[in-house]
């Protein structure tokens, strides 16, 4: 259990707002305008994958923040 603040949460918090938001241009800027001719019923799978994909590394960036390991 930590007993003392590290810079990692604060910096962990920052560095996932600035990759997030990386991700959400990319998607924005690759993806939206090949899927926007699809008809909308195909576009709500690939959209909900794309919205759950970014969950992948969270868990091992999340041990991070909290232990200074990977793992």
């Amino acid at each position: 259990m930590r007993k003392a603040p590290t810079w990692r949460i604060p910096a962990g918090i920052l560095l996932l707002l600035a990759a997030l938001a990386v991700y959400a241009g990319l998607v924005a800027h690759y993806a939206a305008p090949w899927i926007a001719g699809w008809p909308a019923l195909a576009q709500v799978p690939v959209y909900l994958a794309l919205g759950v994909v970014w969950l992948l590394p969270l868990r091992r960036f999340l041990i991070w923040m909290e232990t200074g390991r990977w793992g």
